[in-house]
């Protein structure tokens, strides 16, 4: 499972006791938050693909699938992406949460990562998933500000790839229906990635809705998942 821009594994934090219990969650967490917080950011989404295709390689020799929220979505499927093109093993399923379809050249979803300091707390205020005392306090801000900034020029600077083979992979896509940065028409144009789309499932909420529907959501993909297993 894969985070947003800024967060880190804590996203996710309390999901394992609502899938079955022969399930292992990853919790993955960048580079520069968590345990991992003495290791540079990593602001290329190439880089950080790698970062993870490397920590996840030992785990890869049994059944997986990735789900990634925000950002976490982006660096899911250009995972799936490389995986596809080494040749395997594949992902069973691949969620994708608050992020629209690939589109356009790099930069098309703006450039907050140079937004002034006061214009990024704003925008982050009104996008929802940040504690008021991280935004509002100058002390806090200077700490994790970078963090914000590095993960947003990650996504602002990744240049989609023009005509994308579908995947061989199943793809379902999830959102919130009062999410403002990502309508859902974007959501829906994930079917053009896959050979296998398997819809798109819209909960109440912002574009940080699944921290309200842990339990749902949890129970989507463990359906999701199991309908693609060869014996389902």
């Amino acid at each position: 499972m894969f985070h947003h821009a800024g967060g880190s594994h804590l996203l996710y934090r309390g999901w394992a006791a609502h899938f079955p219990e022969d399930w292992e969650l990853c919790l993955l967490e960048a580079p520069g938050r968590g345990h991992l917080q003495m290791l540079p950011l990593i602001d290329d989404c190439d880089q950080l693909v790698d970062y993870f295709h490397d920590a996840l390689a030992p785990w890869l020799d049994r059944p997986f699938g990735f789900f990634g929220h925000s950002m976490g979505s982006l660096i899911a499927y250009q995972l799936t992406r490389r995986l596809v093109r080494e040749g395997g093993p594949l992902p069973e399923w691949l969620g994708v949460s608050a992020y629209g379809a690939p589109q356009g050249e790099a930069g098309d979803d703006g450039s907050r990562h140079l937004m002034p300091d006061d214009e990024l707390r704003d925008w982050l205020r009104n996008a929802g998933g940040s504690p008021p005392q991280l935004l509002d306090n100058d002390a806090i801000w200077r700490k994790f500000g970078p963090l914000f900034r590095g993960d947003f020029k990650l996504v602002d600077t990744w240049a989609p790839p023009r005509d994308p083979d579908p995947l061989p992979v199943p793809l379902s896509v999830f959102g919130g229906r009062g999410d403002t940065l990502i309508g859902e028409g974007r959501l829906l144009a994930w079917r053009a990635f896959t050979r296998d789309f398997r819809g798109l499932e819209m909960y109440e909420g912002d574009h940080f809705y699944l921290t309200h529907h842990r339990r749902p959501l949890a129970a989507a993909i463990t359906a999701a998942t199991r309908a693609t297993a060869p014996d389902s």
